[in-house]
């Protein structure tokens, strides 16, 4: 099976495998879990803040963020196919009792005149913006990457109006890679910021949530209470601090592999790249072929590929554990599904 569903698909190399088992472990809910506590002490240095939080998930990071940075009735600015705003359960208002205020932008980027735009205005009728939340790189809009002068233009707004920024980072590496900047000439502009570990970079599960350390500590009553605790989570957290350690420049492959699979795409007739990939999500558009996107998926998973995607949009994933030869050979696939 070629599986080009996600990145989330990687499973756990033999060295991580090892780096796991070997893995030493404490109670996390205690703080005496050295490999957590090693995992957070690297990614707050490689991301450049003063300290970070291991939880379960990216999701989780994201909502906690919120949480402890607005107020029941604030307004959250964010794009209008952000991961937060489509695909995290409607957890904004149903944790933190806050609006999420849209905003249109090409590739998933807005700018700094449309977040003063859509400040609310002052007055008991309106509710207060108090945050925006940025996605880099940028899922539904496939994989885009914010420019470092993009990111300087919406923080300085966001700054002119007193408001916090937190960056939905889950594929952060990818956009550092690309770019080939220091992931912290990113991060620089943010409150806070969530990692995930289990895409590309390859962990089984796990992700940070970095900021000040009053921040990291109202998270961490929310972690609680949430049922985020996991106890001798040192296990899990190995998989983390392998990857940061060893999974982040080999990014650029997957890129590399995106970039094949694209070219192989956009010769096949009907098929229309939506957009051009930028890191490792191919999104293609399969209308003109005279098939749904059902037909097609249900075509590529009876020959040994996997694909995500919804209606007739298809979604394919590059990670470390689909190959040259496998982008060859998924291509092959896709040809005879559309012919």
């Amino acid at each position: 099976m070629i599986d080009l569903f996600s990145d989330t698909k990687t499973r756990p190399t033999p060295a991580m495998r090892r780096a796991i088992y070997e893995a030493e472990v404490g109670d996390d809910h205690f703080g005496e879990d050295p490999t957590v506590n090693a995992l957070v002490e690297l990614g707050a240095d490689l991301l450049g803040f003063e300290s970070a939080l291991f939880l379960p998930s990216a999701t989780m990071a994201n909502q906690i963020a919120i949480k402890v940075q607005t107020n029941l009735g604030d307004a959250v600015l964010c794009h209008e196919f952000c991961h937060i705003n489509l695909y995290e359960g409607g957890t904004p208002a149903a944790l933190s009792g806050v609006t999420l205020d849209i905003l249109p932008g090409t590739r998933g980027v807005f700018s700094g005149a449309q977040v003063r735009a859509g400040v609310r205005p002052k007055g008991p009728y309106f509710p207060p913006t108090t945050l925006i939340c940025i996605e880099n790189t940028h899922n539904f809009c496939g994989g885009a990457v914010w420019t470092e002068s993009e990111l300087a233009d919406v923080a300085k707004a966001a700054r002119e109006s007193s408001l916090s920024l937190h960056l939905d980072g889950s594929r952060l590496f990818n956009a550092s890679v690309k770019l080939g900047v220091d992931a912290r000439k990113i991060t620089r502009h943010f409150d806070s910021v969530a990692l995930c570990l289990s895409k590309g970079l390859g962990a089984p599960a796990g992700a940070l949530l970095l900021g000040s350390k009053d921040l990291v500590e109202a998270a961490r009553r929310w972690k609680h209470a949430l049922g985020g605790a996991m106890r001798q989570s040192g296990i899990i957290a190995a998989g983390g601090l392998y990857a940061l350690k060893n999974h982040v420049e080999r990014l650029s492959e997957d890129h590399a592999r995106a970039e094949k699979l694209a070219a192989g795409l956009a010769e096949i007739p009907g098929v229309q790249l939506d957009p051009w990939p930028e890191t490792n999500l191919v999104f293609v558009d399969v209308s003109a072929t005279n098939l749904s996107g059902d037909d097609v998926r249900a075509r590529l998973k009876s020959e040994g590929v996997l694909c995500s995607g919804a209606g007739n949009r298809l979604r394919f994933v590059t990670h470390y554990d689909v190959s040259d030869s496998d982008i060859e050979a998924a291509l092959a696939v896709l040809r005879r599904a559309v012919r």
